[in-house]
Formats: structure tokens, sequence, C-alpha cells
């Protein structure tokens, strides 16, 4: 893994992430976005195992709807192949709409 596939992962995911962790899976995985889709979910899953509300009465009140929601969200983003990350394969079809295409119109027959 090179640095910036390191800093990548680590702008996604944080810097408390345990960088030996985050080696490890990418020698595994062999892609920043799979590494980073992979402990997203395990966020999640932690998350949805849990209570996802708490509350004493008087004294606390403790939602997690909001982070759920956000894991979820970033969760699609990655797998939707946003942000870019720099193992990312080259985009060789040019399907992110950055070039130039050829559209034939073609008149519809009259009624």
């Amino acid at each position: 893994m090179n640095d910036a596939v390191r800093a990548w992962l680590i702008s996604q995911l944080g810097t408390g992430t345990d960088l030996a962790d985050l080696t490890a899976r990418y020698t595994r995985l062999r892609s920043a976005r799979a590494v980073a889709i992979e402990v997203v979910r395990e966020r999640l899953a932690a998350l949805l195992a849990s209570p996802g509300s708490v509350s004493v009465s008087g004294v606390v009140s403790v939602n997690f709807s909001a982070n759920i929601a956000a894991y979820e969200r970033q969760l699609t983003a990655l797998e939707s192949g946003e942000p870019p990350a720099p193992d990312d394969p080259a985009d060789e079809d040019d399907t992110d709409g950055g070039g130039l295409g050829v559209i034939q119109l073609i008149a519809r027959p009259r009624r």
C-alpha cells in the first residue's frame, strides 16, 4: 500500500483507524475501495447489532439513527465509485461523461 492509498483510506475512515489492520486488509483485498467498503460495513453492522436508542428517564437519551444513516450513505457512495480512490482502474470507456460522444438523431414517422 503506497502513501496515496493510505491517505485516501484515512480520509474515508478517520484517523483513529488502525494502520496495521488497513495494511492487512489491503494485502488481502488488493483494492483501497474494497477495504473502505469492508470497514464501513463492519461499523454499520456493529451499530445495527446494538440498540438504536437508549433512554434513562431524566438522565440521558442517546439515539444512533443518524449515525446509521450516515454509514449507509457513505457505503452507497463508496459502492458507486465516489470519491475516486488512487488505485481505481482507469476508465477506458470514458463512461464518466468527461469525453465527447456522438448521437444520431432519427426523425420519427409522422401520423
